[in-house]
């Protein structure tokens, strides 16, 4: 007989980005009862997503549940366990504003440093253009020559200074400047 279903998160929740392209690493483990409450919202997800098998298996699917599908195809385990860990404060996210007003929130672990912060951005927006269908291959070498991160009017120059340095917390917006030629 199959091993009934695991009630509870793994210990150890993989972070989007902290690691870059497809990389997680461990973060703070969740307290006793953390995890009785991470593994009842884990039983709802499932509940919430078996509750529409009825509707999917029928001939006519509303347009609304064929959206409601391929959304749920596209979350990736990275994103679950993100907003897990910021749910439990584990992580933290960053805004990280473009020249032209569009903001991308990058979430990433409490102590990221700022390359922590540049693999998740770089992840971001690999996942955004592959389910918006737009240009699959970016030069990240060419980007970060051409750009820097600010806060606060400081460049973001050290790649092993952690955020907390430069004094960013949960939510601060960073700036996507492109640098001037020298």
């Amino acid at each position: 007989p199959p091993s009934p279903p695991t009630r509870h998160l793994p210990r150890d929740v993989a972070h989007v980005g902290a690691g870059g392209a497809g990389e997680a690493v461990a973060a703070r483990p969740l307290l006793g009862h953390q995890h009785v409450a991470a593994g009842r919202a884990e039983e709802q997800h499932r509940r919430f997503r078996g509750a529409d098998r009825p509707f999917r298996r029928g001939a006519a699917r509303t347009g609304a549940m064929a959206m409601a599908a391929e959304a749920e195809e596209e979350v990736t385990a990275e994103e679950i366990g993100s907003q897990v860990a910021l749910e439990y404060g584990q992580a933290m996210t960053v805004r990280v504003c473009k020249a032209d007003g569009e903001t991308m929130p990058v979430v990433v672990v409490q102590n990221a440093s700022v390359l922590e912060l540049k693999k998740a951005l770089r992840r971001h927006v690999q996942l955004r253009q592959a389910r918006q269908g737009g240009v699959q291959h970016l030069s990240w070498k060419y980007i970060w020559r051409t750009y820097h991160l600010t806060y606060a009017g400081e460049k973001l120059a050290d790649d092993r200074k952690k955020l907390r340095e430069y004094g960013i917390r949960n939510r601060d917006e960073v700036s996507f400047i492109k640098k001037l030629r020298k």
